[in-house]
């Protein structure tokens, strides 16, 4: 390098030159073209049949003084000398000879190359360009039409995605084939501006969906993002938030810009705010100069590297040598500067092999066979620049390493990606190591494939950071987003009772089912508790007792009285009633297990059927035995003999079926036309479901126990009208008291059911069917039973009628 050559710019291509340059000048079509000014530039050039055009960065800095374009040469002079520059550089020669040494490849044809310095400066790159494009001879003749440049194959180059969209924008006129080794943005991906541009490093867009998934494999939601202040940079930028968001993989805490230029308080700043933000990762899009410059700038990475220390007190103490800030990172051996990798150099090696395909290609065309105009080939000596383009279009190779080049129809190569890692070895140097790839697969997307066992993470648990906003939502939460924050910033709020969320970060929770509840955990929904009058628990089983204890004195009663059937004051009153009437209290405490367990169709229907008809069969021989009464003591009165006529034996039976037989048509009609079901009824409790028999009609419902009581008042009142007749034993005073004890259970009972939920409906009827029961059973027979067994001698018919 550094050999000073002229360029050369035709009148042809001038024209355009003069747009970018801001300067008017008269052309006149000749039929030769000339120097019409001189760029001193760094070039390295070897001749051959056709020439390869590279840019490079051989140099950082550049000094050019002045912008105009005069007819004096320009000055200019590059600065700081790049050694990965000048490899990238010696990898196109390299590939060039290598070409030229396959005799099959190129047969009978020499590449040759023209290799520029670029300076890192967008002037002194778009100049080597133009010099590239116009040719190197001081004048050489063309056509009328202006064709005939120099036999320039293609340019290989540039590395800054900002240099490429420049030189793209103006060589793409003339359908220049241009290959980048390094430009990324995604931007020249449009091949309406772009018609010549390709590359063969993956674009932007692939590697931010690469950085993405790499970003959701590790769980980090919360990272910063640094980018180069150029096209490639404010690209990036742009593209890793819209698809960061699109696909909810996290938030950004702070986006920063890196400028060219050394700015030591602003590179203060953004490590400040990396210091101090909560994201623990951090994302780097931008070029070696910036992140050269930003860990120069960060404590521990100075003093790690040189061995020394900042602090006074840690130099005494550890017996190290103070830091100065001068120390020069290109004299360490690092990560930075490790030379041991070559992708960069393998995609310039692509490159070029990509235009010497085409060129091949273009050369083995049959005539008559061509693809131009009339089925025409190109030739070596009439080839132009849109010809080859056609024939690097459709490239497809495989290199010497078994990788597989073509480009899309965006000029794009196969997007693959390797994933490198920083390993810290014993002797506290670093090297960098393959832990993975990302590529694409088609329709389907990109697959990611990492070796965790070879990334080492600089903690002592060598466990990847936890990079969040906030804490992850478990099960059981979800997420409330904090006012005015990102939406990876958020609250985990617990599920409300019935609803759960099973998977993290859940963005709202979801109801269970009507039949299930949450659990305790709201992780997962479990079945609702169920609810009914059990057997098992010990209201239930108290209810059960008693029933059982009624049934069991109505048989001890009914046994008492079978055995003493012969005395008066079993066979008074008609003693088929009283042994009847025991019977139906007997189905009365029967009937209130029919409300005590799991409801089931029958039951519920059985139920009221059964405690209906029970209970009118009892009232109904209370209220025969109430009107016996009065017409045996009306009988005594003179003139009352007939009456007894009209409650004879037959009379007697024939009044408790009617009266029975009404009930069951009730219950019948009930039954058929709107019979109570079991229910599931959720409205007493939402955790729970609550089993029972729902009546099916209210109006079916209130005519039973209606006519139960209709049939209790009016034994009551004709008791009561009884109750002072003559006797020692009037039935009539007992029967009054039990009909006070059966109509006051009965008339608490209504209010405490209509206001009892679920299973305490039921408890409130079993328990006033029993104390019912047990009034009937204890007014009427308590006393009988006490003087069959207790007081024999009243067991006479003096007793009983009071003589």
């Amino acid at each position: 390098m550094g050999i000073h050559i002229k360029a050369y710019v035709t009148s042809c291509v001038y024209l355009i030159l003069s747009f970018f340059l801001s300067t008017h000048i008269d052309i006149a079509f000749t039929s030769s073209c000339k120097l019409w000014n001189t760029f001193f530039l760094n070039q390295m050039h070897k001749p051959g049949d056709v020439v390869l055009g590279g840019l490079f960065n051989v140099h950082h800095k550049s000094d050019f003084p002045n912008l105009t374009f005069t007819s004096k040469p320009q000055q200019h002079s590059c600065k700081s000398f790049d050694i990965l520059g000048f490899r990238y550089a010696m990898t196109m020669a390299f590939a060039i000879d290598e070409i030229n040494k396959n005799t099959s490849m190129l047969p009978n044809v020499t590449l040759g190359y023209s290799l520029f310095d670029n300076c890192v400066t967008l002037i002194v790159g778009f100049s080597a360009a133009l010099s590239l494009a116009s040719g190197q001879d001081e004048q050489f003749l063309l056509q009328n039409n202006c064709f005939g440049s120099p036999r320039l194959l293609g340019i290989v180059g540039d590395s800054a995605s900002t240099f490429s969209v420049a030189t793209a924008d103006v060589l793409g006129l003339y359908k220049m084939p241009i290959v980048s080794y390094f430009s990324t943005c995604s931007c020249l991906s449009d091949r309406q501006r772009f018609p010549s541009f390709f590359r063969t490093i993956p674009s932007d867009a692939f590697q931010v969906r690469a950085m993405i998934n790499i970003l959701k494999h590790f769980g980090w939601t919360w990272v910063g993002l640094l980018v180069s202040d150029d096209d490639y940079g404010m690209h990036v930028a742009h593209s890793f938030q819209s698809d960061l968001t699109h696909s909810g993989g996290g938030c950004l805490a702070y986006v920063e810009v890196l400028t060219w230029e050394r700015d030591p308080r602003g590179i203060a700043r953004i490590v400040h705010l990396i210091k101090s933000s909560t994201a623990r990762v951090v994302m780097v899009f931008a070029h070696a100069y910036h992140m050269n410059y930003l860990m120069e700038e960060v404590k521990q990475f100075w003093e790690y590297m040189f061995q020394c220390k900042f602090d006074l007190r840690n130099v005494a103490e550890n017996g190290m040598q103070l830091c100065t800030g001068e120390e020069t990172i290109g004299n360490v051996e690092t990560a930075f500067l490790d030379l041991s990798t070559l992708r960069p150099e393998y995609n310039i090696y692509k490159a070029v092999y990509a235009l010497a395909h085409a060129l091949s290609d273009m050369l083995q065309c049959e005539p008559g066979k061509g693809p131009f105009d009339g089925h025409s080939c190109a030739t070596l000596q009439t080839m132009e620049a849109w010809q080859l383009l056609h024939y690097l279009e459709k490239v497809n190779f495989t290199t010497s390493f078994g990788d597989q080049v073509s480009f899309d129809e965006n000029g794009d190569v196969l997007p693959i990606y390797d994933i490198v890692s920083w390993l810290w070895l014993p002797d506290g140097r670093t090297t960098v190591q393959n832990v993975g790839m990302v590529k694409s697969v088609g329709s389907d997307g990109e697959k990611l494939t990492i070796n965790e066992d070879k990334i080492f993470w600089n903690f002592e648990s060598n466990k990847p950071p936890q990079s969040l906003c906030s804490e992850t939502c478990p099960p059981g939460t979800h997420m409330a987003i904090k006012k005015g924050e990102p939406v990876c910033c958020f609250d985990c709020i617990p599920c409300s009772q019935g609803m759960i969320s099973n998977e993290t970060d859940s963005v709202k929770c979801t109801s269970c089912p009507w039949d299930f509840w949450s659990s305790s955990q709201r992780d997962h929904c479990v079945p609702k508790k169920s609810e009914f009058l059990s057997y098992h628990e010990p209201l239930g089983i108290c209810l059960s007792v008693a029933s059982l204890l009624g049934t069991f004195m109505c048989g001890v009663v009914l046994g008492i009285f079978i055995y003493h059937r012969s005395t008066p004051i079993v066979r008074a009153n008609n003693s088929e009633l009283s042994f009847l009437l025991v019977v139906s209290l007997k189905l009365c405490f029967l009937c209130a297990l029919l409300f005590i367990g799991h409801p089931k169709l029958w039951t519920c229907q059985l139920r009221h059927a059964v405690f209906g008809i029970s209970f009118v069969l009892a009232v109904s021989c209370i209220l025969v035995k109430t009107m016996v009464v009065l017409a045996v003591f009306k009988s005594s009165n003179p003139g009352g003999e007939s009456i007894l006529k009209w409650f004879g034996t037959v009379q007697q039976r024939g009044t408790v079926i009617v009266l029975t037989s009404i009930q069951g048509a009730i219950c019948t009609v009930w039954l058929v036309f709107a019979s109570p079901v079991p229910h599931k009824n959720t409205k007493y409790h939402k955790d729970k479901i609550v089993y029972e028999c729902v009546v099916g009609s209210v109006i079916g419902f209130s005519l039973l126990l209606g006519y139960i009581g209709s049939l209790a008042i009016i034994s009551f009142l004709l008791a009561f009208l009884a109750r002072n007749l003559p006797g020692s034993f009037n039935e009539a005073k007992l029967i009054t008291f039990s009909m006070v004890i059966f109509c006051s259970v009965w008339a608490a009972f209504v209010p405490a059911y209509v206001n009892s939920p679920g299973k305490y409906a039921d408890a409130v009827e079993v328990f006033a069917i029993l104390a019912s029961s047990f009034g009937l059973l204890i007014a009427l027979f308590g006393p009988k039973c006490y003087i069959i067994l207790f007081r024999p001698e009243k067991n006479t018919k003096k007793g009983i009628m009071g003589r």
